[in-house]
């Protein structure tokens, strides 16, 4: 049975066990962490959310994905600019689906 789930305006499609990567969430390793709008169980939808059902996610993991270089160039300015980014991001590991 798989559930599709919102938070950080993404959408997730998971099952019982499943890991995924979202946006950072507040919590540290080890807490649980309830989302309660579920747009769809199997084949029941909502009218946008399911009333009732939760999908319970276990934090594994807080930590930053690799440096991502962007370079901005300007031929014959003799400009180039150089930056780098590190998007956070929290591991999490499906426990329980529950239907409303």
């Amino acid at each position: 049975m798989f559930a599709i789930f919102t938070t950080g305006s993404k959408q997730y499609k998971v099952s019982q066990n499943d890991v995924i990567y979202t946006e950072k969430l507040e919590g540290s390793v080890g807490d649980t962490v309830e989302f309660k709008d579920v747009l769809a169980i199997g084949a029941k939808y909502g009218k946008p959310y399911l009333k009732g059902a939760k999908v319970i996610c276990e934090i594994q993991k807080q930590d930053r994905a690799p440096k991502i270089i962007i370079i901005k160039h300007r031929p014959q300015k003799h400009h180039t600019k150089t930056q780098g980014h590190r998007q956070p991001y929290t591991k999490l590991i499906v426990k329980e689906v529950i239907h409303g």
